[in-house]
């Protein structure tokens, strides 16, 4: 059997169910591998970028590892961002990458660059295969390596001379992750810490999330009765009216929260990864911190850790409910929450004017009021990102989808083929700036040839809006952040799919409504500012 069926048989193996790439010439063995498998289909994209969010997206939706592909030189590189953003949003993926053969690599080579070097700081390990009866070893370590705590990022080089090579290997058995859960006097010592403050205050991150800990987490709220703030990544854990929602924290102006968090004695910080947001940015006061996550926690002077619950999350909590939370009830003064509510508007206003113009804010409102719970929402970076993170409330944990490690402009579209894989049967809207839009447009072919149904708001102001603000904000006046863009309907028509314009919110939520009732197919809603 040939390295590459052999290859194949070992992503079998792992349980994947789809490999998203583009074929070159150094992988034709690998595509022709995977045209024989009975399970796993391949995807092809537009662009390597394209293919790697998708695996990024429908990794963190399925809890499954993605899998992507590209050939060698210029099909790597393009691969590069989106592995770098996987990487650092914690996101288990697995690139398989063409390269030149082993004789090329000593000189000067056309195409040629070392891959293994180029994709070693973006991804937990980055590896050749130098031998072909090493294949199925390198395959099980990957998609061990990729899913460990904390998870991340995976590249195996290819060379061509090795890919039709014939052996007789079999993919390895696959043995369960091991789990860890702290020591029993660690677990006293952090019931201790909590008893001996008065009010603590709660800081949720993702790896809640990756860890399946969100019930272990409401539980532990509930019984704790204190405040609570979500990371973006993390919203959806607590529903938007529990009386101890205190929303989002991690901007980087006007973060409201730190007007609680600063009144409190004790910061519980759970499943947080220090890439969305830095302690210095939430914690100046340096209050002391319970620390609860996966990892030891990183050396920091304005995260002060005094005990340490390193650990299996779910599990880790599971002990801690197990045993007598001390409830801890308290608000921060100053009605906080509404104040939050009304600085961040997430509610909806009584104003007739609204209906007739239209804001970022005011749009985002109406998807909420109007899409089912089970909605996963995909955000593109840009201005409109921090609004998502501020007004929008999503209905459940994990299904509203932001890069917020790398923020990677052009997520939004490709990440919504890989929503759409993971989870078939709810519906999928992708909230994209024109900007980000026009950056894997070409993915809707993708998504139309495949055959799948969601909705494309692209927010149409014809600029970068956050650099617009920064700029004119320092400088008085902005320069090289501004353009002109396609007709965004016609466009969408020539992709033969449906295009509708909404120049008020009363188009916007009559469109969105409609599209909603009967979603079989594609529709973009070009909402023009």
């Amino acid at each position: 059997m040939k390295v590459t069926d052999v290859l194949v048989q070992c992503l079998e193996n792992e349980g994947v169910e789809y490999v998203f790439g583009i074929v070159g010439s150094e992988t034709v063995d690998l595509a022709d591998s995977l045209s024989k498998s009975k399970q796993i289909q391949f995807v092809n994209v537009r662009h390597e970028q394209g293919a790697a969010f998708m695996a990024d997206v429908y990794a963190r939706l399925s809890q499954k590892v993605g899998v992507c592909f590209s050939t060698l030189g210029p099909g790597a590189t393009n691969l590069v961002t989106g592995i770098a953003s996987a990487k650092l949003d914690h996101s288990p993926v697995v690139a398989i990458i063409g390269q030149a053969a082993i004789d090329r690599h000593h000189e000067e080579s056309h195409q040629y660059v070392d891959i293994v070097r180029l994709f070693e700081p973006v991804t937990k390990w980055s590896t050749e295969i130098k031998e072909s009866e090493s294949v199925p070893v390198i395959m099980r370590k990957a998609f061990r390596v990729t899913k460990l705590e904390k998870p991340g990022t995976v590249a195996i080089t290819l060379p061509e001379n090795f890919a039709s090579q014939m052996i007789s290997k079999t993919p390895l058995p696959l043995t369960p992750l091991p789990i860890s859960v702290p020591l029993t006097e660690i677990l006293e010592e952090a019931k201790t810490l909590i008893k001996n403050h008065q009010k603590p205050f709660v800081l949720v991150g993702n790896g809640v999330i990756r860890e399946n800990a969100v019930s272990e987490v409401q539980t532990f709220i509930n019984s704790l009765q204190s405040p609570v703030t979500q990371s973006f990544m993390a919203k959806g854990i607590l529903e938007k009216d529990h009386p101890l929602n205190f929303f989002t924290f991690g901007f980087k102006e006007n973060d409201e929260v730190i007007k609680g968090i600063n009144e409190a004695d004790l910061l519980i910080v759970i499943g947080l990864d220090f890439v969305e947001t830095l302690p210095k940015h939430w914690n100046q006061k340096k209050l002391p911190v319970l620390h609860i996550d996966t990892l030891a926690a990183e050396i920091n002077e304005f995260y002060p850790v005094k005990v340490e619950l390193v650990g299996n999350i779910k599990n880790t909590l599971q002990m801690l409910n197990q045993s007598e939370i001390p409830s801890k009830s308290w608000h921060p003064s100053g009605n906080l929450k509404y104040q939050m509510i009304s600085a961040y508007k997430i509610n909806e206003t009584d104003d007739e004017s609204r209906k007739f113009s239209i804001a970022i804010e005011t749009v985002l409102q109406s998807i909420e009021k109007l899409s089912p719970d089970d909605t996963i929402i995909l955000s593109d970076v840009g201005a409109h990102k921090v609004s998502v993170a501020k007004t929008f409330q999503p209905k459940k944990a994990n299904r509203l989808i932001i890069s917020n490690g790398l923020a990677s402009m052009g997520i939004a579209i490709p990440g919504s083929i890989g929503a759409k894989l993971a989870c078939p049967h709810d519906p999928v809207i992708c909230i994209t700036g024109d900007g980000g839009a026009l950056m894997n447009f070409a993915e809707i072919e993708t998504a139309k040839r495949l055959g799948l149904s969601f909705v494309i708001i692209v927010l149409n102001d014809r600029m970068l809006k956050l650099e617009v603000q920064q700029m004119n904000e320092k400088f008085g006046t902005n320069y090289g952040v501004t353009f002109q863009n396609p007709d965004f309907v016609g466009l969408a028509k020539s992709y033969g799919i449906k295009g509708k314009r909404a120049e008020n919110l009363v188009d916007f939520e009559h469109i969105l409504s409609e599209t909603l009732q009967s979603l079989e197919e594609i529709v973009l809603i070009d909402v023009v500012f």
